[in-house]
Order: C-alpha cells, then sequence, then structure tokens
C-alpha cells in the first residue's frame, strides 16, 4: 500500500522542467557518458530531489542491461519515472537535440572548409580535462551506490580489472553480478529461465542476415548500419566506436581514416552523448538527410529497450530480488565505468601538459564543490589552443 501511495505521490517538479534541465544538460554536459549520469545523480537525485535513489539506480541498471548509449537510456528513464512515455520520449528528445545540431554545424563547417585542423589543439586540452571531469563523477558515483558492502566492492573491483584488460565492457558479467548478488542476499525458491532474452539471442542471426542482404539506396544503408550499431552495441557511447569504424571505414569506405577520428574527436569535444557522433558521421556521408536518419537509426533503439522494460521495473522494483539484482548491476556498471577511465586515459593523457590539465581539472572540481564543468572546458580550449602549436 505504501509503495502504491509513493509511486502515485505528485512530483516536485513538472514535465517541463525535466525537458528543460535535459536540454540544458544535453548543450553544456561534457564529459562524455560517465559525467553525464554523474551529472543526473548530482542534480536530479541529490540537488533537486526530482528522482528518489532507488529509481536512478533502476535506471542506471536497465540502461547497464539495454544494448544502446548509457547516458542518452538513463534521462529516457528518468523522463519516464513519473511522466511515463510522453515524459520519456521528450525527456529522450531534448537531451539529444543540442549535440545533435552542434555536430551538424560542425559537420558544416568541416564540409565547407575542408577539413578542422584547429581541432587538434582543443582536443589536446579538452580530452585532458575531461579525464578530471570523468574521474570525479567516478568518484561521487562510487561513494554514493557502493558504500562499505564488500561484495558489491568485489564486483566493482573485478568489472574495473575487466574493462582495464580487455578495453571493452561486457554485458554478460553485468547480468552474473546481478544473479550473484541476489543469490546471496535474497535466495529465490526457484530460478526462471529469461525465455525473453533467449528469443532476443535468436533473433540476433535473423536481424544480422537482413541487415547484410539488403541492397539498399544509400540512406537505407545507413539506416540498416546505425540501427544495427543501436542495437547491438553495448555499454558507453564509447563503446560504439570500434564497431562503427568497422563498418564506416572498413565495410562501406564511407569515409576515411583521417575523417573518422575527425568525427571521434568532434564526439569527444561537443556536449551531450558521445554517441551523437553518429550524426557528424551522417553529414559527412549523405548530408542533412543522411545526419538524420544515421541519429533517429540509432537512438530509437536505445529508447524502445528502455521505456517497454521500464514498467516491469517500476512494478517489481522494491522486491528484495529485485533490489538485490539491480544492486549486483549497479556496482558491476560503476566498476565498468571506473575502468573506463583508464582505458580513456591511455589515450588522452599523451604528455606532461595534458597530465598537468587532468591533475588541474580534479583538484578545481574537488576544491570548489559549485564549479561548473563548462568553465572548466572553456578554459581547457583556450590552454590547448596555447600550447599545443608549442609542442
Amino acid at each position: 500500500m505504501n509503495e502504491s501511495l509513493n509511486r502515485d505521490k505528485k512530483p516536485g517538479y513538472t514535465m517541463w522542467q525535466m525537458i528543460l534541465y535535459m536540454l540544458r544538460l544535453g548543450a553544456l554536459g561534457f564529459g562524455g557518458p560517465v559525467a553525464l549520469v554523474g551529472y543526473m545523480h548530482r542534480d536530479l537525485v541529490e540537488s533537486r530531489q526530482w528522482v528518489s535513489e532507488a529509481d536512478y539506480k533502476e535506471g542506471l541498471a536497465l540502461s547497464q542491461l539495454a544494448p544502446g548509449p548509457l547516458a542518452a537510456q538513463l534521462a529516457i528513464y528518468l523522463g519516464y519515472v513519473h511522466y511515463r512515455v510522453l515524459g520519456a520520449t521528450l525527456v529522450g528528445i531534448a537531451f539529444v537535440i543540442p549535440s545533435f545540431l552542434i555536430v551538424i554545424a560542425l559537420g558544416w563547417a568541416y564540409v565547407r572548409f575542408g577539413g578542422l585542423p584547429w581541432m587538434q589543439a582543443v582536443f589536446y586540452g579538452v580530452g585532458a580535462a575531461v579525464i578530471g571531469i570523468i574521474v570525479m563523477s567516478a568518484k561521487k558515483l562510487t561513494e554514493k551506490s557502493i558504500g562499505k558492502d564488500k561484495l558489491l566492492w568485489a564486483i566493482y573491483a573485478v568489472l574495473a580489472a575487466v574493462t582495464i584488460t580487455t578495453e571493452s565492457e561486457i554485458a554478460w558479467l553485468f547480468i552474473a553480478a546481478g544473479v550473484l548478488v541476489w543469490v546471496w542476499r535474497a535466495p529465490p525458491k526457484w530460478l526462471q529461465r529469461g525465455s525473453a532474452n533467449a528469443l532476443a539471442v535468436t533473433q540476433l542471426p535473423f536481424l544480422s542476415s537482413l541487415y547484410a542482404t539488403a541492397d539498399l539506396p544509400l540512406l537505407g544503408q545507413i539506416a540498416a548500419f546505425f540501427a544495427k550499431a543501436g542495437a547491438f552495441v553495448f555499454g558507453s557511447g564509447l563503446a560504439i566506436v570500434p564497431f562503427l569504424y568497422g563498418g564506416v571505414v572498413t565495410e562501406h569506405q564511407w569515409l576515411t581514416e583521417k575523417q573518422f577520428v575527425d568525427a571521434v574527436a568532434v564526439a569527444m569535444i561537443t556536449p551531450g552523448p558521445v554517441v551523437i557522433t553518429v550524426g557528424f558521421i551522417g553529414y559527412l556521408v549523405a548530408g542533412m538527410p543522411g545526419a538524420t536518419v544515421a541519429a533517429l537509426a540509432t537512438f530509437l533503439p536505445c529508447y524502445l529497450f528502455t521505456i517497454i522494460p521500464a514498467p516491469y521495473f517500476k512494478k517489481y522494483g522494491k522486491v528484495p530480488g529485485v533490489v538485490a539484482f539491480v544492486d549486483g548491476i549497479t556496482a558491476a556498471a560503476i566498476g565498468a565505468i571506473a575502468g573506463s577511465v583508464i582505458v580513456i586515459a591511455k589515450r588522452t593523457i599523451v604528455d606532461l601538459p595534458t597530465a598537468v590539465i587532468a591533475i588541474c581539472t580534479i583538484v578545481l572540481l574537488w576544491k570548489f564543490k559549485k564549479l561548473q564543468e563548462p568553465v572548466v572546458v572553456a578554459a581547457a580550449v583556450v590552454v590547448g589552443l596555447i600550447i599545443y602549436p608549442l609542442r
């Protein structure tokens, strides 16, 4: 009864307030998926208290379980919490549209002026600052979600180590972590096999063959490829990069190696989800129609994979076995996020100046709690433009 009353209780914010928040986060939220999910926790759970800790953890667990970009899925789920499908839809659009418009503008400039040579200097500074932002976000998530639970710490450490070693996120380990905590804390009387998951797995070869055999015009090929990317790539937005490289550069040869590297750089220096690089790639391949089709095809699967199971997460989220399962997946997700910091840092911290920028970012955000990340990013842009030509 109490749980039902809590679910039906009128939220302390309007749907439009959440939409405006996501618009702002999409326009000013730097640091990639790790930082973005950290900002949502800081702002919506701790500061404004619009979303409960339980709802946030459920959303993070569902986002980590389902394929697609982590931050976008979490935003969609948080929109769903109190305003259901309409809220999820509008919040998802609000979160993605600012960064989409930014990469379209950069795509136009890239095509119009023959490349972006200044981007290397900008990425030099911003990439290092982003590492500092991610470190602080991972620290806050770890302190808040893991606590002193030894089992959760063990899961966290294993997933961090696996992520660092393999430089990828292994989806079944998240599920295994959830099952482990479930069995340990709330041993079930029986274990039900996931028939829905088995059905989904059996469909993968069919969908893959459908994609491979289709002889489509260019926009159709773009839609098919990016829908496959959005549907079958797990983990953070960064996990999609190797998949995109294989299709865009190697298989279809839509972009050159340099153009693809520039596309990834664009994703890293723009706010919002990293996976929005698909808009830039689509623009280079087929202009504005290509960018639109690529973005829609990538984000539609993650939208569906979030709103379809969301009611079941809401309905059964307080059951002890489900709580334990979610705690295990959350610990695994945050461990993978912490490991990804090392993976990204190895590619970004390339010399002493970038190390200094990253350390200074950590110190500043640690010491000045109210310091806004966009201010740090803007300073890093200036530093990069000054230092990079002197290297």
